[in-house]
């Protein structure tokens, strides 16, 4: 395969967080591939499970980080949160907003009317992060989940990537709240539920996209309810260990080391017991895994890797890949991959 394998799709729909950008800093060679692949001739849009901004609050974060973007561009958690909110309750309801700006522009935009406390008589309760989140948000809705109101979660991110690191998401404040309240939320707008996928593909018109993500459990889980293929790119969340580890369910189409991956040939990943992508090839010897290959070319080790660590998986015989995890590592970071 000698084209780009962006030129597979007519779509490319970008997770940001751990993809595009890490807290306010750019991720290397995101705003070149995106500028690419829309001269290509593709649709960008960016999908993000973040509620604690605007669609425009994005935009304009990504325009300084040298990527033109406006609202329409940006599809949000809270925006597919709210179209699964009017399977609860009508346009017009008083909703309890617990998490930020984003979840009330959303909200606002498609005649709700956010609320911050159940004084106000909330007819449900939607929740996304915020850094600025405290326990009495918190508390609050406990109190009014514990009261039977319909509960929305924006999304299900266990951790929050930042500049110094992880920190905790949306879904383990949310599970504070489950904890609470003895129940979970009613509904689940973001990754890996298809609300969000779904708004994101009417939004662009796409017929053949692909779903890039750093994260296997939302980006990449999202894929097969949403019936697309998705691309892992390890400038985020899931590391490599990981990614040898995956289930069913979460596991990438492609793999790459960061967006410059879609302006690249992508080889055919073949084989059952010894698989081969490029001129690597990886095999099983008592359980461990062996590669070898061209070490200008460290990705499609990883490919070759990933693929045979799924096939034992799926065998039922686990297979042993720590060291060539790290060969893989020292060689993509060797390149500056």
């Amino acid at each position: 395969m000698t084209s780009p394998l962006r030129d597979r799709f007519d779509a490319l729909l970008f997770d940001l967080d751990g993809v595009v950008y890490v807290g306010r800093d750019p991720v290397a060679y995101a705003a070149a591939a995106i500028a690419d692949a829309r001269e290509a001739g593709l649709a960008c849009a960016f999908v993000t499970n973040n509620a604690a901004r605007s669609p425009q609050d994005v935009a304009t974060h990504l325009a300084e980080l040298g990527i033109p973007a406006g609202p329409d561009d940006v599809v949000t958690s809270p925006q597919a949160a709210v179209t699964v909110l009017a399977d609860y309750v009508p346009p017009g309801s008083r909703v309890l907003v617990i998490g930020g700006g984003g979840i009330d522009d959303a909200l606002a935009h498609r005649g709700y009317v956010p609320v911050r406390s159940l004084a106000d008589v909330p007819a449900a309760v939607m929740q996304g992060f915020s850094p600025d989140l405290c326990w009495a948000d918190l508390a609050e809705a406990s109190y009014a989940v514990r009261a039977g109101l319909p509960w929305i979660a924006t999304n299900p991110d266990l951790t929050f990537p930042t500049a110094r690191g992880l920190a905790p998401g949306n879904g383990s404040l949310v599970q504070v709240v489950a904890t609470a309240s003895g129940r979970q939320p009613d509904a689940v707008a973001g990754k890996p539920e298809p609300p969000l996928l779904h708004e994101a593909i009417v939004r662009t018109g796409a017929r053949r996209p692909l779903m890039i993500g750093d994260r296997l459990d939302t980006d990449i889980a999202a894929g097969p309810p949403a019936g697309i293929p998705t691309l892992l790119v390890l400038t985020g969340v899931s590391t490599l260990d990981e990614l040898f580890g995956a289930a069913p369910g979460e596991r990438p189409d492609y793999i790459g080391g960061d967006l410059r991956v879609l302006a690249e040939p992508y080889p055919v990943v073949a084989g059952t017991g010894v698989v081969t992508c490029g001129a690597w090839q990886a095999r099983l010897v008592d359980d461990a895994v062996h590669a070898n290959g061209p070490d200008n070319r460290p990705w499609d080790g990883v490919r070759c890797v990933a693929t045979l660590c799924w096939q034992a998986m799926d065998a039922g015989r686990p297979a042993r890949w720590s060291g060539v995890a790290r060969t893989l590592t020292d060689l993509a970071q060797a390149l500056g991959e």
